[in-house]
Parts: C-alpha cells; sequence; structure tokens
C-alpha cells in the first residue's frame, strides 16, 4: 500500500519516547509544516483545523479518545472539522460512508460505533449494502441511507475532498491541518497530547495575528 500510515515503529516512539519535544518551542520544519499555498478554510472567520482521518487506520482509532476531548473544549473562534483521507479503495469506500452520515446529520451519532465495527469487530463495511445494514442497527434508516450515498451531492463532497487532500500534501494519518497553512501529525509533533499541544500554539499564532491586524 502506498505510504500513508505512519509506520508502527513511528508511532510507538511518538507514543512512548518524544515527550521532551513538548517543551520546546514549535518551529516549521520541525513540528510542523507549513504549506506552500494557503487553502481556504470552510468558515471565513474562524480557526479551522481539520483532522485527516481513515476509518481504517488504527492510529486515527488510538487518537480519537484524545481528540475527541480536546474538540469538546475549542473555544467558539475554533472550527474543528473532520475529513475523510481518500486514495483508492477502502479508503473510497469510508470516506464515502463517512460524508454520508455527517450529510444525513447523524455522524456524531453513529462515528464511533463505526470506528468501533471496523477496527474492533472487523468488519470490512465497503460495500453499500453492507454499510447500510450496519448504520441500520444504530437507528439509521436503510432507504435514506442508501439514498443519499449514491447522491450526487455526496459525488461532489468526494471530489471535494480529494482536492483538499492534494492541496493540504498529506502523506499519512492521522494529519491535523490549521487554519489552511500549517500541516503536521503524531510523528512530527511527538505524541497525541503533543499533536494537540502544536494544534494550540498554532491557533493562538493565527489569533494573534488576527489582532495584530
Amino acid at each position: 500500500m502506498r505510504n500513508l500510515i505512519l509506520s508502527a515503529a513511528l508511532v510507538t516512539a511518538s507514543l512512548f519516547g518524544m515527550t521532551a519535544q513538548a517543551a520546546e518551542p514549535i518551529e516549521a520544519g520541525k513540528q510542523y509544516v507549513e504549506l506552500s499555498s494557503a487553502v481556504p478554510v470552510s468558515e471565513p472567520g474562524k480557526i479551522e483545523v481539520v483532522e485527516m482521518f481513515w476509518y481504517g487506520c488504527p492510529h486515527c482509532y488510538a487518537f480519537e479518545p484524545t481528540i475527541n476531548s480536546w474538540a469538546e473544549k475549542l473555544p467558539a473562534d475554533v472550527h474543528f472539522v473532520r475529513l475523510p483521507a481518500m486514495f483508492g479503495g477502502p479508503w473510497d469506500a469510508h470516506g464515502q460512508l463517512f460524508l454520508t452520515l455527517q450529510s444525513m446529520g447523524v455522524e456524531n451519532k453513529v462515528h464511533s460505533a463505526v470506528f468501533n465495527a471496523i477496527q474492533k469487530e472487523h468488519k470490512k463495511l465497503t460495500t453499500p449494502d453492507e454499510m447500510a445494514e450496519f448504520v441500520a442497527t444504530q437507528g439509521v434508516d436503510k432507504d435514506k441511507f442508501l439514498a443519499t450515498f449514491n447522491s450526487f451531492a455526496i459525488k461532489g463532497q468526494i471530489a471535494a475532498a480529494k482536492e483538499l487532500a492534494k492541496k493540504y500534501e498529506i502523506t499519512g494519518v492521522p494529519t491535523l491541518i490549521v487554519n489552511g497553512k500549517y500541516r503536521f501529525d503524531l510523528g512530527s509533533a511527538g505524541g497525541p497530547e503533543q499533536t494537540l499541544q502544536v494544534a494550540d500554539q498554532l491557533i493562538a499564532k493565527e489569533r494573534a495575528a488576527v489582532a495584530g491586524k
């Protein structure tokens, strides 16, 4: 498979051995990368934090409790967005599943259950019928799910998500992007908690830039 998932060795190091890095001031080229061209945010006037993820990624799954707790406490001027990475095969299928649930307004209700089904119960959830059967167990109407899944609107969202991934120049998941300008991940930041510390510092940097205008 293309080198799109952090290696187990790298994640293990980031989880257990790199806490000292968090105390250092963050620097472009070290803890994060500044994108060559800024990408417009989805809600102008707010500082956007995007998490690129894949339901099939065990590192994304392990990161869920940490980033969920952090996202719940974000101030009103920060907009948190999940975006599926889609690079073909099951990546595309799972990305379309997420976008469908989001479009139906049931993402918050079903997101964790989908992650658990794929990561813990080893369900594939790569065909529309298999997805529909599963989400029905979570109280989602099967027919409405399938109609939304196959809709023109979802096809447009898939194209938009793939285009954003290209602009963000992502090489692995989970990856975070702050305000369409800065990209970083667990490996570059030094672990889950350090990743969110980097996010906090970049949010503060963007807030200060706005205040200074």
